[in-house]
């Protein structure tokens, strides 16, 4: 009988074994990334590893934060999970990620999302699909073009103005949930390169100060074929999503479409033909606490929400998440302490994940049987549910 992977975090010199691994579970280019074999901050990675030292799995922890409701929380959001064909359904992943969320653990994250090409192992280890990610196409010459509103100066950014395009950014999402601030390591070099990391961006400015921006890419060609990709078609003003809106409609006569990322009722979308929105790709999402006491507490929550709630949790990879807990939500904030009465409600770590997400609602959640309610109205939990869904905007 095989003995259980062994799990750590890969060194420098493993970093060549890993690539290869995800190269053929992914089918990426033969020729590694710059940064694929280096060390590179702001991410650890892990390794499976047999008693003989042979690498059987890989993934990767991204040391991101999410907004929720006005505060940044610290995820571990997860990418990169590999499995060697020969040693799949072995229990490789599953050592994988429990290894991944003890580190995370250690290094203070308080919750994890991540992108899915099969669900069924991630659910297996707590984590649940709380939201889609939308990729859309629109026909260029559906977008609707306007006069140009003479107090807004619209102009090409250049490298220069990405502090000032972050800000906007952080401004419209910190008062969402999920969307990730894009601070730290891993975006920081975005704000000082020399050069702009997509070929062109958009700025909408009232009186010298930033009110929207687009970012793209062109593509390639100009014939029935040529898309436009947006990034980011962000506004703060109504004034300022119409004249983006604008600005991509012009396009018409040599990209037919414009693809972009829906951010459900923001200002843009209020302006967009959504009757002409064709469905690109559909990227669905996972998340689960890490740590349940930190993801209540690290969060805000809504102002006009009050209540009390006692449950039982139970976390089959994160044995500290185990337990019965009290839930106490006031005045924009929440504390979860550990009580050791006998509660009617078992809720399990999954169930976690879509209530405290927006995903779903108690009632809901215990009709899947991740919820079990004795004797009393699962509809307490609703108050773990307070705040609305969760979305994000950015692949890893």
């Amino acid at each position: 009988m095989a003995s259980p992977p062994h799990v750590r975090e890969l060194t420098v010199d493993d970093l060549t074994d890993a690539w290869h691994l995800g190269r053929r579970a992914f089918g990426s280019d033969p020729q590694p990334a710059p940064h694929a074999t280096v060390a590179v901050p702001g991410l650890t990675r892990y390794g499976a590893f047999d008693d003989t030292g042979r690498l059987l799995g890989k993934a990767v922890d991204l040391h991101h934060e999410q907004w929720w409701s006005g505060r940044a929380v610290p995820a571990a959001d997860v990418a990169g999970v590999a499995v060697a064909p020969e040693a799949r359904g072995r229990g490789v992943a599953r050592a994988l990620l429990t290894g991944l969320l003890r580190g995370a653990h250690d290094r203070g994250a308080a919750v994890s999302a991540l992108f899915p090409t099969v669900t069924a192992p991630y659910r297996a280890c707590g984590w649940d699909v709380a939201g889609v990610m939308r990729t859309v196409d629109v026909p260029t010459v559906a977008l609707p073009r306007h006069r140009p509103a003479p107090h807004l100066n619209v102009r090409a950014g250049t490298p220069d103005d990405m502090p000032a395009v972050v800000a906007l950014y952080e401004r419209l999402a910190r008062d969402r949930r999920g969307l990730l601030t894009r601070r730290g390591d891993l975006f920081d070099p975005h704000t000082t390169a020399d050069t702009l990391p997509f070929d062109g961006l958009t700025l909408v400015e009232d009186d010298g100060h930033l009110v929207g921006y687009a970012s793209w890419d062109r593509g390639r060609g100009y014939g029935d074929d040529a898309v436009l990709t947006v990034h980011d078609v962000l506004a703060t003003t109504a004034d300022a999503a119409r004249e983006l809106v604008g600005v991509l409609a012009s396009w018409h006569s040599v990209t037919p479409t414009v693809r972009l990322r829906l951010l459900d009722g923001d200002a843009v979308s209020a302006h967009l033909p959504l009757e002409a929105v064709r469905e690109h790709e559909q990227e669905p999402w996972m998340h689960r606490p890490v740590d349940v006491t930190r993801a209540i507490a690290a969060r805000g929550w809504p102002a006009h929400t009050r209540g009390t709630v006692e449950f039982t949790l139970t976390d089959g990879l994160a044995e500290w998440n185990t337990g019965t807990w009290r839930l106490v939500v006031a005045d924009g904030a929440a504390e979860l302490t550990r009580v050791t009465a006998e509660v009617d409600l078992h809720l399990s770590v999954r169930g976690f994940a879509l209530l405290y997400s927006g995903a779903s609602t108690a009632a809901s959640v215990a009709d899947a049987g991740l919820l079990h309610a004795t004797g009393t109205d699962p509809r307490a939990l609703d108050l773990l549910a307070a705040g609305g869904a969760a979305h994000l905007l950015d692949y890893f």
